[in-house]
């Protein structure tokens, strides 16, 4: 074993960790002293894509190595920030300098999948370290096998400590409701093969703000089903995209504000359109954010695909941003840190 550098850093989201990735992590400590095991997506809401939450991922990474090993690695979780790689970056950044203390001996390890590997190019401070693909293993194949219940499909690309994990996993009641959710989208999706062309949704949402509350509702269909989201839908046929979100509005919040008043309350919208923002398939959303005067909170009412709407606090918003459907946390987030 030949050390070339202080410290090592490699970037996933390891759900779950497979053989590929213990590979990479191996053959990254045989050229480090310390190595960053950086983990994306920390605090979303688990999903088909995102099952595990981060704790999770930390213990079962954890089952796969000896103490040696272990005593050389340090989790550094790390939100997502799909609409500003320059705030993603500066949190990577900030939290590797307090780690190396400004030692400039630190290399990237990963391998350059295909066009959602770019961030490895994001970081021309550090040296790269190509690892290349492990028998062209993919977590979304293992993912798919695991929720459609084909075990046998992905027991021989993942270790025997992981197999352990996701055999126990099948007793928590979140695997029955993300293999609800599984088969949702397989339905979803398979509705949409016949369509001369991959479908692009349009919909829209709502980011309600008075006095430091932001109108949100708990969805009560799949997908998200009991996730909090804000209020918003699909657009309809004869509709403008402001006509559609305030009818989305009022149908799942019976928010008690007139329409015009809504309607000149518009202080921004923006779209976001990350293609990877929503497991349905390609859809982006039209965001409009309404400030509304400060005083009382206005009544609401879940109504429509709502089960339930409620005025949150902005304090209550980042407590609970591991509860968000999609991308809506950073929906709000874009919105209020502008005011």
């Amino acid at each position: 074993m030949t050390i070339e550098y202080q410290f090592g850093i490699y970037i996933g989201r390891f759900q779950p960790f497979h053989f590929g990735h213990l590979q990479t992590l191996k053959l990254a400590l045989e050229k480090v002293n310390y190595l960053i095991l950086i983990l994306g997506s920390h605090r979303v809401a688990p999903d088909t894509r995102n099952p595990w939450i981060t704790a999770e991922r930390i213990e079962m990474i954890q089952a796969c190595l000896p103490p040696e090993q272990l005593s050389r690695i340090h989790f550094l979780p790390i939100r997502d920030w799909l609409y500003s790689d320059n705030l993603w970056l500066a949190a990577v950044q900030q939290q590797v300098l307090t780690l190396t203390q400004g030692n400039p001996s630190v290399a990237v390890f990963g391998h350059h999948k295909d066009a959602s590997s770019y961030y490895l190019n994001l970081f021309p401070q550090w040296d790269y370290v190509e690892t290349g693909s492990y028998a062209n293993l993919h977590s979304t194949e293992i993912r798919n096998a695991y929720f459609a219940g084909n075990h046998n499909d992905y027991q021989t690309k993942i270790p025997p400590a992981i197999a352990d994990y996701l055999e126990q996993f099948q007793a928590n009641p979140r695997y029955a409701a993300l293999c609800q959710e599984y088969q949702f989208l397989q339905s979803y999706q398979q509705a949409w093969a016949v369509a001369p062309y991959p479908p692009i949704f349009v919909t829209v949402d709502a980011v309600v703000v008075q006095s430091g509350h932001v109108l949100v509702v708990r969805r009560k269909a799949r997908p998200g089903l009991g996730l909090i989201a804000l209020p918003g839908g699909f657009v309809q046929q004869d509709e403008t995209l402001v006509t559609a979100m305030l009818r989305e509005l009022k149908e799942e919040t019976r928010l008690k504000v007139p329409l015009p008043v809504l309607r000149g309350s518009i202080i921004d919208n923006h779209v976001f359109d990350n293609p990877s923002r929503s497991l349905r398939g390609r859809t982006i959303t039209h965001a409009y954010f309404i400030q509304l005067k400060g005083g009382e909170l206005p009544p609401v009412k879940g109504g429509d695909d709502a089960e339930q709407a409620w005025w949150m606090s902005l304090a209550d918003l980042y407590a609970q941003e591991d509860q968000f459907y999609e991308d809506h946390f950073q929906i709000i987030q874009h919105f209020v840190s502008k005011v």
